[in-house]
């Protein structure tokens, strides 16, 4: 087969077509925990997480907040996978060899946002918020107070006192959460993130009548059960508060995961190497939304 810009043009929207396919079809959660906010320049300053907005009694003039003098920026990173096409193997009519590759890419394409958002959740014990604190942290300033939404309890179904001291702990702190004013935050977890070594024990919490000491199990239904294995540790688990427009996780997004190829029959590679490639481009970040929205334990106490 003469390799032509005809066929060249003919073989890679082949390969386009089985990369959207797959992308389209391809599993991914990460909107179970992260909102996602569209980018349009290198960077999204984010400094309007300082204040948690509520409304309240208006008497004689407004009471406005002002932003917080300190910002804090999500830079936008670039992402790809890429792969060479022999021009001996379009010639020869083998380019189906490249099927499952062009596969792949559309498949890691879509769980790129999965990767960036359940990454950030494990590094949360160390990485920084808005506030300048950890986003899992024991020391969050309200109102000069520090505020924990960090444990170290593991989750356990042993007795209904080892569930309380871990799921049950996190949800009574969440729901105690205070905005600066002193009032309720109204926080009501929703879901109940684990690894996969977690995801028996998490739900079993969150489905069976009795716990393993037999006692009523008092937790049943009140949280999803999501389960990633992105999470790296074993012992580390996360309750989360999704029903809010604001979500615990920001996926920020500047080029959506797209199909490229260099098809350009003059290029170097072409000619020096006699190699085309196709494969996905995108733009994105990841960040920490209100720390209040989230609580993380490391479950390093049994």
């Amino acid at each position: 087969m003469l390799v032509n810009k005809t066929v060249l043009a003919q073989a890679f929207i082949a390969l386009s077509t089985l990369f959207n396919k797959t992308f389209d079809a391809a599993p991914s959660q990460y909107k179970e925990i992260a909102m996602v906010v569209p980018s349009s320049t290198a960077a999204n300053d984010y400094k309007w997480l300082s204040n948690f907005p509520q409304m309240k009694e208006w008497i004689d003039e407004k009471s406005v907040k002002a932003l917080a003098a300190s910002s804090y920026t999500i830079a936008n990173k670039d992402w790809e996978a890429t792969v060479e096409v022999d021009r001996n193997d379009i010639e020869d009519d083998q380019l189906g060899i490249y099927k499952p590759q062009a596969e792949m890419a559309g498949y890691s394409a879509k769980q790129l946002a999965d990767e960036i958002v359940f990454t950030l959740v494990s590094q949360g014990f160390d990485n920084k918020c808005f506030d300048g604190e950890t986003f899992f942290s024991t020391t969050h300033k309200v109102k000069k107070a520090n505020v924990s939404n960090k444990g170290t309890k593991k989750l356990s179904i042993a007795t209904q006192a080892a569930a309380q001291a871990s799921y049950g702990a996190a949800r009574i702190a969440m729901m105690k959460f205070k905005d600066e004013e002193g009032r309720p935050l109204n926080i009501k977890p929703t879901v109940l993130l684990v690894s996969p070594a977690n995801a028996d024990i998490a739900n079993a919490l969150m489905t069976v009548d009795r716990l393993e000491d037999g006692k009523p199990n008092i937790y049943k239904g009140t949280a999803k059960v999501v389960v990633d294995a992105r999470l790296t540790s074993d012992d580390a688990w996360f309750l989360l508060d999704t029903s809010k427009p604001v979500m615990p996780f920001i996926y920020q997004e500047r080029k959506k995961p797209a199909f490229v190829s260099q098809t350009d029959m003059n290029a170097d590679d072409v000619f020096s190497r006699k190699k085309f490639k196709f494969g996905a481009e995108a733009r994105a970040a990841g960040g920490y939304g209100f720390w209040q929205l989230a609580y993380g334990s490391d479950g390093s106490v049994a």
